[in-house]
C-alpha cells in the first residue's frame, strides 16, 4: 500500500507547474536547490521507504516502565513555594497559549 501512495506522489510531481505560476511574486524564477531538491524526491527509490520506516519504529518493549517516584517532603515544599497559584489544592499552570 505504501508503494502505491509513493507511485501516486511521484506522478503528481510530475504535474508541477512553474514558480512563476504558483509564486505571488511576479516573475517569480526557481532556485538551482529547488531544482535540485525536487530531482532527489523524484529519483527516491521507492523500494527503499519501507525499510527505512520499519528500521525507526519502535516496539513497546523498547520503552522504559512507567514508575512513580515519591518526592521528599523537601521537594515539594520548594516546588509549592516556586509555583504560581494554587486553586482547591491543586497547582494552577499559567496559560501558554492564549487566544
Amino acid at each position: 500500500m505504501e508503494g502505491f501512495f509513493l507511485n501516486q506522489k511521484l506522478k503528481d510531481m510530475s504535474k508541477i507547474m512553474t514558480v512563476d505560476i504558483l509564486s505571488s511574486i511576479k516573475g517569480a524564477k526557481p532556485s538551482d536547490s529547488v531544482n535540485q531538491l525536487f530531482d532527489v524526491i523524484k529519483s527516491a527509490n521507492k523500494n527503499t521507504t519501507l525499510n527505512t520506516v520499519l528500521a525507526n519504529v519502535l516496539s513497546l518493549d523498547d520503552l522504559r516502565p512507567d514508575e512513580v517516584v515519591e518526592s521528599s517532603a523537601i521537594e515539594k515544599q520548594i516546588i509549592k513555594e516556586n509555583f504560581p497559584r494554587e486553586k482547591n489544592g491543586f497547582l494552577v499552570v499559567a496559560k501558554v497559549i492564549e487566544d
